[in-house]
């Protein structure tokens, strides 16, 4: 019957938020917030509190809108904070909500607030967006309920969250700027060949003379630009997709192109160090929130990021539950460095793994800031040669005629 009862209020009317206006007992003109799921119900709910309403008016949220993960972070940290203040909980969600400016994440909010409302653990709440909290997140949530230390833990998920995202960022920053020279470089070179090119084959044809070899070739290059134009950017933006849509959909595909990256001078290492240390510090969280070793792999290879680690946790994991040690089956996994899997070992050796992976995993974040700081540093000068050599290639080809004009005339 209890489950019945429970049902039912889970599948019943949705509450919304409504501000009203009122007058109190003593003709005072008071103001507030109230759930319900209706006008009528808000008018109820008053009266018995002994307000005359004046107006009520139900508080509008923009549709649509996106959840990030800094949005999840942020929540994360803004609940763990209230607990650790002795705020119930459903009152620290009230005050998240009010918070919060995010219409999507306001509306996801008061659906996990209902689930618990109506009777549901936190982290049964949570695992309904899997979207939003992954295995790792639900796990941790439901060994802190377990253990009645919730607060603590969610302490932990969030500098857990806030860390990881602190590396994507650096990640990203160090990506970014090539990319957009790399873009903004394909641009110019493509007015080039479309107007500007052209305007000076235009010119040349008047010179009676024979144009120089460079100069020929980049106005062939134009030429079929111009003729093709539409092939090679439908070219380009269907290899785009096509890579784009086989790599969310083939594991394949997805374990070839991680690889490939790992294997970029520079980036590559970055991007190796930053796995690495997203790998250590989600199986450090685990491990010291009290999850058992072989359960808390299961959520770390998905939060390292790469497939290649991805299929490597998956292997240490199965040597693992047949009793092998972790720093042996990380050594039969050939990703991880040595001094990785010599930090492991100790931490086995001396029972403190959570913590020698703590200590691995702020090194190779420290790694990551130093290595994306130097990467910043020589990207400049190179870049400035690319482009140099690209635009200064074309611009030079074009004039070289112009320079001979003397000798024609």
């Amino acid at each position: 019957m209890a489950t019945a009862s429970r049902a039912a209020r889970a599948t019943g009317p949705r509450e919304d938020l409504y501000i009203w206006e009122g007058k109190d007992k003593t003709g005072k003109v008071v103001r507030g917030e109230i759930r319900a799921t209706g006008d009528a119900m808000v008018q109820a709910m008053l009266r018995r509190q002994g307000i005359q309403v004046i107006k009520i008016r139900k508080q509008k949220m923009a549709r649509g809108g996106r959840i990030s993960e800094k949005d999840i972070a942020l929540f994360t940290r803004q609940l763990a904070t209230m607990m650790k203040s002795g705020v119930p909980l459903l009152q620290a969600f009230d005050i998240a909500m009010k918070g919060s400016g995010n219409a999507a994440l306001v509306r996801l909010l008061n659906d996990i607030r209902t689930d618990v409302e109506t009777g549901s653990n936190l982290s049964q709440a949570f695992a309904k967006h899997p979207a939003h909290f992954d295995r790792l997140f639900c796990n941790l949530v439901a060994a802190g309920e377990q253990a009645g230390i919730l607060d603590g833990l969610l302490d932990r998920i969030a500098t857990y969250k806030e860390k990881i995202l602190a590396i994507k960022s650096k990640i990203k920053s160090a990506l970014f700027y090539p990319a957009a020279v790399v873009v903004v470089a394909g641009l110019v070179i493509s007015v080039m060949m479309l107007f500007v090119i052209p305007e000076f084959k235009s010119v040349f044809s008047s010179f009676g003379a024979e144009l120089p070899v460079p100069t020929l070739m980049v106005i062939a290059i134009s030429d079929a630009f111009v003729a093709y134009w539409y092939l090679i950017f439908g070219a380009l933006i269907a290899a785009l997709v096509a890579i784009a849509w086989s790599y969310k959909r083939s594991t394949a595909m997805q374990i070839a192109v991680d690889r490939l990256v790992l294997r970029i001078p520079v980036i590559g290492a970055i991007i190796r160090k930053a796995t690495v240390a997203r790998w250590t510090r989600t199986l450090s969280t685990m491990f010291a929130a009290g999850v058992p070793l072989v359960e808390a792999l299961d959520s770390v290879g998905g939060a390292s990021g790469n497939h290649v680690y991805v299929v490597a946790t998956h292997q240490i994991q199965s040597e693992v539950s047949t009793g092998t040690s972790l720093t042996v089956a990380m050594q039969n996994a050939e990703v991880f460095p040595t001094m990785v899997v010599q930090m492991v070992s100790i931490g086995e050796e001396s029972g403190q793994l959570d913590a020698m992976l703590g200590k691995v995993a702020d090194f190779f974040e420290q790694e990551v800031d130093d290595a994306v700081a130097g990467l910043s540093q020589l990207l400049e000068p190179l870049i400035m040669v690319f482009l140099g050599t690209i635009i200064g290639g074309l611009v030079v080809a074009m004039y070289l005629p112009i320079f001979k004009l003397g000798s024609v005339v």
